[in-house]
């Protein structure tokens, strides 16, 4: 008995040590005892804080407009019913309630597309880009390439049988190069693909944006925080579309300026090691 209590507890702790590592990297946790998943990933963008936001406001409208209908439901149920009403109004008509259902939708309606579509401007792109990370989909990894650092390389996704769970790896969300971002910038984030439609999705950036063959779509992201976010396709692409998942590091604009130079180096090759070394 003492041996399936302690076997018990030793599941429970792992649990939660699992859900505050995910917690921690940014990802979807169990639904105990993070808010039952009912809510949105944390947002770690200005950008995903403006769509977090939003989507408060239309679940609080949604819970009104709900209660309203239902209250009317219920009325209609007790106070019409044959028993509590056995003779029925044969009322035709009224204009008053004709004008309140038609002009409120329209109100509600218009009051939703204003920060609807400032929300839909603000997240489109930025005139203020200090960098700029182009996304390329494949059949079925991901090329990214840093224009203005003039780096490049593709993230394939990392097999099942290689996830080191010790290290805090997760299936299907580990590739074996990560993109790194530095915090607190305006990173324009340009996609196509070279094959068929893909979509390269991170939520806790607010970021998801098709990939499109022979054409370029643009976003931005300003993340506000350092971590490591996961994200995956999200356009149905071929057979391997659930292998392709997105790691991104977001560090600080000094780690990732050294970032850049041991990508250029290890690019250079290792003669261009050997100097560094010897001067």
């Amino acid at each position: 008995m003492t041996g399936k209590v302690l076997g018990f507890l030793a599941l429970i702790s792992t649990a939660l040590m699992s859900m505050a590592a995910a917690a921690q990297q940014d990802m979807p946790t169990p639904s105990f005892p993070k808010e039952w998943q009912l809510g949105l990933q944390t947002p770690a963008s200005t950008v995903a804080e403006m769509i977090y936001k939003f989507h408060n406001e239309l679940l609080w409208m949604c819970v009104i407009i709900s209660t309203f209908v239902l209250i009317l439901l219920l009325i209609c149920i007790f106070r019409f019913n044959e028993k509590a009403n056995p003779v029925p109004s044969k009322t035709a008509h009224n204009t008053m309630i004709e004008i309140v259902w038609t002009v409120v939708p329209i109100i509600i309606l218009v009051v939703l597309a204003i920060p609807s579509y400032r929300l839909l401007f603000y997240m489109d792109r930025t005139q203020d880009a200090e960098m700029t990370l182009k996304v390329i989909g494949n059949q079925w990894f991901w090329s990214y390439e840093y224009t203005d650092q003039e780096i490049s390389f593709d993230a394939l996704a990392t097999p099942a049988d290689q996830i080191d769970v010790s290290k805090g790896q997760h299936r299907l969300l580990e590739t074996d190069k990560h993109v790194v971002l530095p915090v607190n910038t305006n990173i324009r984030i340009l996609f196509t693909a070279n094959d068929v439609i893909h979509a390269w999705t991170i939520p806790a950036f607010g970021v998801k944006l098709d990939n499109m063959p022979g054409r370029i779509n643009e976003t931005w992201v300003h993340i506000t925080k350092e971590g490591r976010f996961y994200g995956q396709c999200s356009e149905l692409c071929g057979i391997d579309h659930s292998f392709m998942p997105i790691v991104v590091d977001v560090v600080s604009k000094e780690k990732f300026q050294e970032w850049v130079a041991q990508e250029k180096q290890a690019a250079e090759g290792p003669a261009a090691t050997q100097l560094a070394s010897a001067q």
